[in-house]
C-alpha cells in the first residue's frame, strides 16, 4: 500500500517540505496538507501589514495552490486530536485522515485572558488574519471620532503592533489615535537594558503610554481592569500576551514540554512516537529549550524535509543543530526598527531597512513556488 505523509500547518517549518513535495509524490507517496487557511501567513511581517506598509497579499503563501500543483491534496480545517496507535488525525469536523508518518507545523495561539471567547472589539495578535479585521475596525472608527487602543503584553508583539497602529491612524485615520501599552512588571522585561530603553524611547515620542508596574486583571467589556484597581476605557483592544503551543498535543495524551509543545528529540521527532514530527512554535526541542521566534523554524526547515523523506524510506535521520545567537529585529512602525545581534544593538531607520530586505527576499523565496 502506498505510504502516506501528513503535514498539519503550512508555516514556516513546512516551508522547504512545501517547495519539494513533488519529490514525495514522485517517489510514489501520498501526501496530504492540513492547513486552517488556504493561504500562510508570514507572522513576522503581520504588524508591518496592519501599519499599511505590506498589504495582504506582499505577506501570504498561497498554500492551497502550492500543494495542489505539486501532486498533493489539501484539506481545509483544524486538527483536533491524534491517535498515535492508531496513526490516525481527527479533525475538528470530525473528518480522520490516517497517516504512515505526520509533521505538525500546527502554530501558536495567545492566551486569552478570562475572555470565554474573542469579544467585538478585542484582538489577538494571532492568527495574523485578525490583525487584517482589527485593521478595518480602527479605520472605520478613527474615521469619525478620536479613539483609544491598548495592546494587552509586555512583549515586542506589543511594540509592533503600537507602533504600527500609530503609524495607521497617522496615514490613514482623520483622528489620531491614544494608544496604550499595559507591559505587566515591566516592560520588554526579557530584554537587555539598552533595548528596553531604545524601543520604549521610539514609542514614546510618538506619544504612546507604557504603563508598567502592575498586571492586567481583567477586561470587562472593553475595559481594561489592573491588578491596582485601575481601570481604562477603550474603544479596541489588542491580546499580545505571549504565544503558546498549539493545545491539541496535551489533549491527544502525547509528550509535551513544559509550555504544551510537542516534545521532540534532536531530530525532531516525537519523542514517544516515532513517526510523529514537528517544528516552529508548536514543539518543545528536548536537547534545548528554543525561543518562539520564527528564525529556528526557518533553521529547522531542511532538517525536517529530510527527516520525513527518511522516515518513510527508512534511512537514517539528521540530527538538528539550533545554532547560536540569532538575528533580534523589530518593526516598530512609522519606518523604524530595532536590530540586535550579539554586542550590536541598531534602531531607527536603518534597522527598519534591514529587516524590510530580509522579510522581502524570503517571501520572494517562497512564493516563487506559486508560480
Amino acid at each position: 500500500m502506498t505510504k502516506h505523509l501528513v503535514l498539519v500547518g503550512g508555516g514556516h517549518a513546512h516551508m522547504v517540505t512545501l517547495a519539494n513535495l513533488h519529490t514525495f509524490v514522485e517517489k510514489g507517496y501520498r501526501v496530504t496538507v492540513v492547513a486552517p487557511s488556504a493561504y500562510h501567513y508570514y507572522s513576522g511581517m503581520g504588524p508591518g501589514m496592519l501599519g499599511k506598509t505590506y498589504a495582504a497579499d506582499d505577506i501570504r503563501f498561497a498554500t492551497r495552490d502550492v500543494v495542489e500543483k505539486k501532486g498533493g491534496t489539501f484539506l481545509l480545517g483544524k486538527a483536533a486530536s491524534i491517535d498515535p496507535l492508531a496513526k490516525t488525525l481527527t479533525l475538528e469536523s470530525g473528518g480522520q485522515i490516517p497517516y504512515d508518518v505526520i509533521s505538525f507545523n500546527a502554530g501558536s495561539y495567545v492566551p486569552l485572558l478570562n475572555l470565554p471567547e474573542m469579544s467585538d472589539d478585542i484582538y489577538s495578535a494571532k492568527p495574523i488574519e485578525r490583525l487584517l479585521e482589527a485593521q478595518a475596525r480602527i479605520l472605520a472608527l478613527c474615521s469619525r471620532e478620536k479613539v483609544s487602543i491598548g495592546i494587552v503584553g509586555g512583549g515586542p508583539s506589543s511594540a509592533e503592533i503600537a507602533g504600527n497602529v500609530w503609524q495607521l491612524t497617522r496615514d490613514s485615520g482623520k483622528y489620531p489615535a491614544e494608544i496604550k501599552i499595559f507591559a505587566g512588571k515591566r516592560f520588554m522585561s526579557r530584554f537587555p537594558k539598552k533595548v528596553r530603553a531604545k524601543v520604549g524611547h521610539s514609542l514614546k515620542q510618538r506619544g504612546i503610554s507604557i504603563l508598567s508596574g502592575s498586571y492586567v486583571e481583567r477586561i470587562d467589556s472593553k475595559t481594561v481592569v489592573l491588578a491596582s484597581g485601575e481601570r481604562h476605557d477603550l474603544d479596541v483592544i489588542f491580546l499580545a500576551l505571549g504565544v503558546r503551543p498549539n493545545r491539541l498535543f496535551k489533549k491527544s495524551g502525547l509528550p509535551t514540554g513544559p509550555d504544551g509543545g510537542l516534545r521532540v528529540n534532536a531530530y525532531l521527532q516525537c519523542t514517544a512516537h516515532p513517526d510523529i514530527f514537528g517544528g516552529g512554535d508548536c514543539i518543545y526541542f528536548e536537547p534545548r529549550p528554543l525561543d518562539k521566534v520564527g528564525v529556528y523554524a526557518v533553521r529547522e526547515n531542511p532538517v525536517l524535509y529530510s527527516n520525513l523523506m527518511a522516515a518513510l524510506e527508512g534511512k537514517p535521520l539528521q540530527t538538528f543543530d539550533p545554532g547560536g545567537d540569532y538575528l533580534l529585529i523589530f518593526n516598530v512602525g512609522g519606518g523604524k526598527g530595532l536590530l540586535k545581534k550579539k554586542w550590536l544593538v541598531l534602531d531607527g531607520k536603518p534597522a527598519f531597512f534591514i529587516k524590510d530586505a530580509i522579510d522581502r527576499k524570503f517571501m520572494k523565496k517562497f512564493q516563487a513556488m506559486e508560480q
